[in-house]
Order: structure tokens, then C-alpha cells, then sequence
């Protein structure tokens, strides 16, 4: 993954948030930050804090460096690296402050997932449209580019959602403020090596988190005050 990106025709910079993975992920970095110097970064955390914690660690580190446009996404292949270019275009050019790599904004692109989990993933985000409002095809994507101005006014130390609720959590608050959102059509290729972390327990903690996150909107402000 980290060769492919570098080769790009655009440059990037990669950070890796790593929990203390028990697959040698820190120590494979280790060597290849020497082989990167000032263009790949690692940040080592103790133990699994939640998928949320790390992106926001991520951000934050970012904001912090005055990065001006800021990715997320797995690193596993199942989004292709191809299209960071795409999501960088629908920012510098599309005028984007938060461009989504869509599964569903062009039908459901997704490759060798059951049918099962296609129709909760896709319903769910039906079921976050419906509940916020937001006209968010994609709502729980974790293929993104915000602009840095976008992170800098969300209030990150009160983003509730660690798990999969985190993703929607982000979006609905971006969309609160009032900033453009884009969404750009990706195709989704299952992983085909490792297991998922996706679980009943955590999509259930994000179907009831949903409601409170949009109940706990009609009393507070996304954002930080200006």
C-alpha cells in the first residue's frame, strides 16, 4: 500500500496509526521509514483504543503539521489508492471541503462482499438519511478527504463515536456546519486476506447511536466557537 501511494503521480504523505498490532505492522514500518524519509510517519499507540481514536489522533497530528488537505482510508486495498486523486480533484477542484469515496452515489459498487452484509451496509445508510436528514448516499465510508478547515472548526474532543458509528458522527457534524460535501464514485473490493472488526455489537452501538447523536443536535453546536 505505502509503495503504491508513493508512486502516484501526486505526492503524498502517510502517516500509520498503529494500535500495537499483533502482525508486525510497527516493525515492517520501522524499516520502511528509512526508506521514506519525511514522506512516511508512525504513530504507536499501546493497545486497541478504537478505530475512531486513532483517526482522530490522526487528525489531529495532521492539523498540527498544517497539512491542508487531509485523507482517511484503509490500508488493505479495499480502497485503491488510485482514487486519492480523485478525492484530491473533488476538493482543489470541485470546490469540496469533505469529498466522500462513494459505494452508492453510482449504484452499489462493491466486489465480493456476501449479500448479506452489502444490504446492512447500504441500509444503514438508508437509515442514517432518514433519521439526520443528511443527503448522504455513503454515509459510513471510510475512504475521505476533508479539507483542513473542516477538521479545525469540528469540536474533535467531543466526537462520541469510536467504532463504526465514528464515520457517520463526522459527516453528519461537517454537514451541520454548512460546509460542501461531494461524493465520488469508487468501486469497494473486499479484502482478501484478514477479518473484519465489524461485528452485530458494533453496528447496533451505531444504530442506537445515531438517534442520540441526533437528539443531543437540537441542544449543541457542532463545531467550535469562533
Amino acid at each position: 500500500m505505502i509503495r503504491t501511494i508513493f508512486q502516484l503521480p501526486k505526492s503524498f504523505h502517510v502517516l500509520i496509526v498503529d494500535d500495537n498490532s499483533p502482525d508486525g505492522t510497527a516493525e515492517i514500518i520501522r524499516i520502511l521509514l528509512q526508506e521514506f524519509p519525511n514522506r512516511l510517519f508512525m504513530m504507536e499507540r499501546q493497545g486497541k483504543l478504537g478505530l475512531g481514536t486513532a483517526y482522530l489522533a490522526g487528525f489531529k497530528w495532521a492539523l498540527d503539521k498544517g497539512y491542508p488537505y487531509i485523507f482517511e482510508m484503509d490500508a488493505d486495498f479495499s480502497h485503491n489508492p488510485n482514487d486519492l486523486i480523485q478525492l484530491y480533484h473533488a476538493c482543489t477542484e470541485g470546490k469540496a471541503d469533505l469529498a466522500i469515496g462513494s459505494r452508492y452515489i453510482s449504484g452499489i459498487n462493491v466486489i465480493n462482499w456476501p449479500l448479506k452484509r452489502v444490504l446492512m451496509s447500504y441500509l444503514a445508510s438508508k437509515y442514517v438519511r432518514i433519521v439526520t436528514g443528511m443527503q448522504i448516499m455513503d454515509t459510513t465510508a471510510g475512504f475521505i478527504c476533508y479539507r483542513s478547515i473542516v477538521l479545525e472548526r469540528l469540536d474533535l474532543e467531543r466526537i462520541k463515536m469510536k467504532g463504526y458509528g465514528f464515520q457517520i458522527e463526522m459527516k453528519f457534524k461537517t454537514w451541520r456546519l454548512g460546509f460542501n460535501i461531494l461524493e465520488v464514485p469508487i468501486i469497494f473490493t473486499d479484502r482478501k486476506e484478514g477479518a473484519s472488526k465489524m461485528s452485530g455489537g458494533i453496528f447496533g452501538e451505531a444504530f442506537k447511536g445515531v438517534i442520540k447523536m441526533k437528539i443531543a443536535s437540537y441542544f449543541t453546536n457542532p463545531g467550535k466557537k469562533n
